[in-house]
């Protein structure tokens, strides 16, 4: 296989896993699967995450997700990254 088609599968993975979180959360239920709605949610994560409590909210945030993580086995963390 050539390396482009190892790093394009590599960034599919990547991709699909990122929006399974999404799912995971229940964000897609809860918001009937309005993409501009959840587009707008991470917009708000960003700039919240770019503003001067940036830090507290990546704290608060991390720690909740690893809860999740721990609690749900069909959540599992990839040791890989």
């Amino acid at each position: 296989m050539r390396t482009w088609q190892v790093e394009r599968r590599k960034r599919t993975r990547h991709l699909i896993e990122l929006g399974g979180l999404i799912v995971k959360a229940g964000v897609v239920d809860l918001v009937g699967d309005e993409r501009a709605t959840i587009l707008g949610a991470l917009l708000w994560i960003a700039d919240k995450l770019k503003g001067d409590q940036g830090k507290r909210a990546r704290a608060l945030w991390a720690a909740k997700g690893k809860q999740a993580f721990e609690t749900d086995p069909a959540m599992h963390v990839r040791t890989d990254r």
